[in-house]
């Protein structure tokens, strides 16, 4: 096992003529990440590896993320948590930041509303539209809100449609492949893709593989970082003991994701008091090594 050197991309959106194992074919360009409510949505990128779920599978995902991060309640829809500097929303508590606020990790609210305007969602809150910032710019005057319009709308929107967060999700996942192989050395590429692709090749791995890049991020973004080190899926993948597919690569993906929540505590500034979250951080990823 070893870390891979991750190629540094610049902010700006590139065409990348980088592809998984085929040096000549053209990949998708990789769309900005931070980019505003009320903006183009981005463009869905094939990835064959990720195989198509039945709706049933696709309920219970939606519902197993939405557990995961706020116990299915309703009222976890709109949250703020203590020590963080942005509500996370819906159920898979996407980040939304306030205006002049830009932290290390990767937004992803506004691409969220984008994604269901382009679906045509009914119910958007006409507010919401009008916002492109988060119009709350601290935890106390979010949590004073908590019962008023603006808040109880969002959150009766996100109830109404947690197919569509999954689905939001999803894509999510079948984009994140190919961006992780864009940055990745070209020596590396065919190992990720075959660690991707074990995963992938069971109901549960595929659980896995959408609720990590969605918990944790893909990996690629240079600000996601402590001491040089990330913690997303591509980190994962890259630290993956050799196995086979089927269940056995679940329980390894299991396995990688909690070495690197580990380690992003580890090299974590103590004052962020991230340690507080290992137990549900690594209760999470147990459930990528169960039966879906």
């Amino acid at each position: 096992m070893r870390s891979i050197q991750y190629i540094t991309l610049a902010c700006s959106v590139l065409p990348l003529l980088i592809s998984c194992g085929s040096p000549s074919a053209p990949l998708a360009p990789i769309v900005q990440s931070q980019s505003r409510v009320g903006q183009a949505a981005p463009v869905a990128r094939n990835n064959n590896l990720l195989p198509q779920l039945s709706a049933a599978d696709k309920r219970k995902i939606g519902n197993k993320i939405w557990q995961n991060e706020s116990g299915r309640k309703v009222s976890g829809l709109t949250a703020w948590n203590v020590g963080e500097e942005f509500p996370s929303l819906g159920i898979g508590h996407f980040i939304w930041y306030p205006k002049g606020y830009r932290g290390p990790f990767t937004e992803s609210f506004p691409a969220f509303v984008r994604y269901a305007q382009q679906r045509n969602a009914r119910g958007i809150p006409a507010w919401l539209l009008a916002t492109p910032n988060c119009p709350w710019q601290t935890r106390a005057s979010f949590l004073a809100d908590t019962n008023k319009p603006q808040l109880s709308s969002l959150r009766n929107f996100l109830a109404n449609n947690v197919e569509l967060q999954t689905d939001f999700i999803m894509f999510k996942s079948r984009s994140a492949l190919q961006n992780m192989l864009a940055i990745t050395p070209a020596g590396d590429r065919e190992r990720i893709k075959s660690n991707y692709a074990k995963v992938a090749s069971t109901a549960n791995g595929s659980y896995a593989l959408i609720d990590y890049v969605n918990f944790k991020g893909e990996g690629i973004n240079p600000k996601e970082r402590y001491k040089g080190q990330g913690w997303g899926l591509l980190q994962v993948l890259d630290n993956m003991k050799p196995v086979g597919s089927g269940p056995v690569a679940a329980r390894e993906f299991a396995a990688s994701a909690k070495r690197m929540l580990n380690r992003r505590i580890a090299n974590s500034t103590p004052s962020r008091g991230e340690s507080r979250w290992r137990a549900g951080w690594l209760n999470r990823c147990d459930t990528y090594a169960r039966t879906l």
